[in-house]
């Protein structure tokens, strides 16, 4: 009995020191590379001291004698906080995903390198003015002293890889996969075309949108004058969404003059809207040389400077223009499909044997194929599928990096305008405001000069639908110094119906701009107060629009329940604002889905049911385009003898609201409240595995949220993952050019990227709570709020 005593001890004793040793070891992993913002450190290249103050926040505040030592310190502090990030985007951009993540990302792979983004990069790059070219190259150099020198974020540890060293190249890289990104239009093209052989013509066009249904412009005053595709690589993109290595979705800006502003001086905000991750996005940064830079503002991890934000003289924020900068054209090869046809000659295809190697081993081989517009697109070689290629703006030339360094640097609207000429792939409407008390918008885009109407696809063995050339800078419309005293845009129709040059048809609805600017005439002089209530505005123009109609439909029928009218009592008394306590703001967002989804289901394959279900925007100018005869196609449900109108579907659509919350959140319907059933989590790329979420915290919430995609403080969700919100606004900056110490901002997660770091989603519940946090400029602030001080010093 003696000896399984001591058995038993000693075995006690061995689990207790291997769950020690393990528990030590994972502490290690996960905080080993956390850094010490005080720490003093001698960097290879400097040629002087680089000092970095860091706020409450961890926000890096970088004063530097010279550019040369402000870039390479950049790139030192960026890597402090965001190496795996930067890496994961970086081999984004490659299409190297498969040698970390495994086979399933290699059609997401080949995806990327077919864009060709980095030929692309390699171009501008031959040819950087030396400025931009120092610029990238001591930024990279300051991401490599860190990887030769430092721990490593646990991320390397889990997936076991050591990153590669930075290189000028990957961080041009990253602007076109933001164009990729931005790319409008694709996904509603491509299932428009799929659905010619289901539904009728009239019902293709109640799908698209009506522009003079789109009332409100961005730019209002500026003009008066059957094909089987199958899958395409295009779908390999969703698993970008699913790392969170997605940019932009849509935004919100606007500025008004000092003579609507409280202080005598423009105020500015933007607010950028893409998916919800961890980390986030934005990196936010202070780069300062003495009495030559001094800027401030939003940085993409991987490249150095600062994409919005404001200098000493000018603040700017974006948009996306929407901007319908893909198009589709079937080909016809020849029988070994090396040739295609065009214009009657036979011209070779560009052929490219592309190896991808995977995590697991594997090398994969794959081909691709060119024609002179871009790569075809779908796995043609089964022979029931046509072979389909397409033109995309990103690999058109254009220069995002020198526009984004000339900003940083920009005193007026002369060298503003200048900087943007070139902001071509990455289609945007940039807001600006000066301390001169000027205010201005301009439309630097992308604007394909094209026959047809942009939604078709073309014959691809004609040369009649290529593009002819990018609407010149000059013709693109802006605004300075507007006599109502603001500018505003929220990815609305560009321009009135006059403008000579088709843009888009993928507009966001007009709810978010006509709310801002109903915001914006509401008082003759605005402050930075009524900036902030503007972020958090949750009422909707769409509720405000829609609610009458459903309720008068409701209200014509006798066939509703005790229980049923106490919910329509609920909307007919809501006030159209998506509170996290509204439990109208439920009845209506679920009523509204279920209208659109009651209108398609019969006429479509489960499959196409959910592809469309994907792409509100159609289904919201469906809804807008049968609301004024209440005549479609569509109405009719085919799979009953009777005819149904608009009022049955609505009446449908109700019951079925009540029957859902009823089953969800029970009988009690003051338990109905939005943010119960609508709410985000911000989950790291690798937080989808479980044990890893646990043991090392990537992930946080899920949190209740208000609002929606058609308020001004915008939650987004899709159709086919309800009330899951995974878009929102990434950022929140209000900039008072009056006293740029008095800007303030959010970002939804943090500075670091490292989950046991203490700056890794420190700045969540503030963003919940729709509160700032101050952004100091002037030296004496940044010293004011400094909590950290680190040297960065030559050897």
């Amino acid at each position: 009995m003696k000896v399984f005593k001591r058995i038993f001890a000693g075995v006690l004793i061995l689990i207790v020191l291997i769950v020690l040793a393990g528990y030590f070891l994972l502490t290690n992993i996960k905080r080993v590379a956390i850094p010490d913002y005080n720490k003093s450190v001698q960097i290879s290249g400097l040629t002087g001291e680089v000092t970095i103050l860091r706020d409450t926040f961890g926000i890096p505040h970088i004063f530097a004698e010279n550019e040369k030592d402000l870039y390479r310190a950049v790139g030192f502090a960026m890597a402090q906080d965001r190496l795996w990030q930067m890496d994961l985007l970086r081999r984004v951009t490659q299409g190297r995903l498969s040698e970390i993540l495994g086979g399933k990302m290699v059609e997401t792979d080949l995806l990327m390198r077919a864009l060709r983004i980095q030929e692309k990069s390699e171009k501008l790059l031959a040819g950087a003015s030396p400025e931009i070219m120092e610029t990238l190259e001591s930024f990279a150099e300051g991401v490599n002293e860190y990887i030769r020198f430092n721990p490593l974020p646990p991320e390397f540890k889990i997936l076991s890889y050591h990153p590669e060293f930075w290189h000028p190249v990957h961080s041009l890289n990253l602007i076109g996969y933001m164009s990729w990104d931005l790319t409008s239009g694709w996904g509603m093209e491509l299932i428009l075309n799929q659905l010619k052989s289901v539904v009728s013509a009239e019902q293709i066009l109640d799908l698209i949108p009506d522009m003079k249904s789109h009332k409100t412009a961005v730019y209002t005053d500026f003009y008066s004058p059957e094909i089987k595709i199958g899958e395409t690589l295009l779908s390999a993109s969703a698993n970008l969404e699913n790392l969170g290595a997605q940019i932009f979705y849509g935004s919100n800006n606007w500025a008004v003059s000092g003579s609507k502003s409280k202080t005598g001086k423009p105020l500015l905000a933007n607010d950028m809207h893409l998916g919800f991750m961890a980390p986030g996005i934005w990196y936010q940064m202070h780069h300062n040389v003495e009495g030559k830079l001094n800027v401030a503002g939003l940085v993409l991890p991987g490249q150095p400077l600062i994409i919005a934000g404001h200098n000493d003289s000018i603040a700017w924020g974006m948009t996306n223009v929407m901007v319908d900068d893909i198009d589709f054209y079937i080909e016809k090869l020849n029988k070994d499909s090396t040739q295609y046809l065009l214009d009657g000659e036979w011209k070779d295809l560009l052929i490219k044997t592309e190896i991808i190697k995977t995590k697991e081993g594997e090398e994969i081989e794959k081909t691709l194929r060119f024609t002179h517009r871009g790569p075809i697109i779908n796995d043609f070689g089964k022979g029931a599928e046509t072979p389909v290629s397409i033109r995309w703006l990103g690999n058109e030339m254009s220069n995002e990096i020198r526009s984004v360094f000339l900003l940083n640097r920009a005193n007026n609207w002369y060298d503003f305008r200048d900087a943007v000429k070139t902001f071509i792939s990455t289609s945007q409407n940039i807001v600006y405001a000066d301390v001169a008390g000027n205010i201005g918008l301009q439309c630097s885009a992308g604007v394909p000069i094209r026959a047809g109407s942009g939604i078709q696809f073309y014959p691809g063995d004609s040369s009649k639908y290529d593009w002819t050339g990018l609407v010149p800078f000059e013709e693109l419309p802006f605004e300075f110094n507007p006599e109502r005293g603001y500018v505003s845009s929220a990815n609305n129709k560009t321009v009135p119906d006059d403008y000579p040059y088709y843009i888009s048809h993928w507009f966001a609805t007009s709810d978010r701009i006509d709310r801002i600017r109903e915001m914006l005439d509401e008082k003759q002089l605005l402050g930075s107060e009524d900036f902030e209530a503007m972020h958090r505005d949750v009422k909707s123009k769409k509720a405000e629009n829609m609610t009458p109609v459903f309720t008068a439909a409701l209200k014509s029928e006798s066939d509703l329940n005790a229980f049923e009218k106490e919910a329509l009592k609920k909307l007919e008394e809501w006030n159209f604002e998506l509170t996290r306590e509204s439990v109208a703001a439920s009845v209506f967002e679920i009523l509204y889905r279920k209208v659109c989804e009651n209108l398609i289901q019969d006429d479509l394959t489960p499959e196409l049911f959910t592809a469309l279900k994907g792409q509100q925007i159609l289904l919201e100018n469906l809804v807008i385009n049968i609301l004024p005869e209440k005549s479609s196609e569509w109405i009719d449900d085919k799979t009953t003898p009777e005819i149904e109108t608009f009022n049955d579907i609505v009446m449908r659509s109700f019951k079925e609201t009540v029957a859902d919350l009823t089953s969800e959140l029970g009988n009690n319907m003051d338990d109905w409240r939005w943010g119960k059933i609508h709410t985000f989590t911000l989950g790291h790329p690798l937080g989808v595995v479980s044990i890893l979420d646990k043991a090392f915290n990537l992930n946080k919430g899920p949190f209740e949220t208000p609002g929606s995609y058609h308020t001004v403080m915008p939650y987004s969700y899709s159709y086919n993952n309800l009330y899951k919100v995974n878009h929102g606004a990434s950022q929140r900056h209000i900039f008072d050019v009056s006293n740029w110490d008095a800007s303030k901002t959010v970002i939804p997660t943090g500075t670091s990227g490292i989950p046991a770091s203490p700056f890794y989603l420190d700045q969540t519940e503030m963003y919940l709570n729709n509160q700032y946090h101050a952004d100091p400029f002037s030296k004496t602030e940044v010293e004011k709020a400094a909590r950290f001080r680190m040297k960065l010093l030559p050897y």
